[in-house]
């Protein structure tokens, strides 16, 4: 059995997945990317990609209040599928709000540099500070 942790780098490389697909407008189907990665079924996983996926328009909309300079769209696919993860947990409030934004600077420090954790580690805590209702 895989931790959370370990569940948020799946969703992570899945997030990923999509992102390139779209980009390049490969078709795919969700579930089996999901599949790809974990073949076992997990209620954790499933319900954080296709909400992410759901409210993508929305989690974009939040992060690009407070990215300074920058566009959702401009950070580089694993960055962009770490901060999606983040906010999503954050508009669930699934987990504590602390737990989802330490999740997703680990996350960044593994996968980024310095200055994009920072620069994540700022949205969230922006996003958990100044928004009350997320839609």
């Amino acid at each position: 059995m895989k931790s959370r942790s370990e569940l948020r780098q799946i969703i992570i490389n899945v997030l990923y997945q999509i992102y390139i697909f779209n980009d390049a407008q490969i078709s795919y189907e969700t579930m089996d990317l999901i599949k790809d990665q974990l073949e076992l079924e997990n209620d954790f996983l499933n319900t954080n990609i296709l909400g992410i996926i759901e409210k993508q328009t929305i989690i974009d909309k939040l992060a690009n209040k407070y990215l300074q300079n920058w566009d959702i769209n401009r950070l580089n696919k694993v960055d962009k599928a770490i901060i999606s993860l983040g906010i999503y947990e954050l508009m669930t409030k699934e987990v504590p709000s602390i737990v989802a934004i330490n999740e997703a600077i680990e996350l960044s420090k593994k996968y980024s540099d310095v200055k994009v954790t920072k620069m994540i580690n700022g949205v969230l805590d922006n996003i958990y500070h100044n928004e009350v209702n997320y839609e």
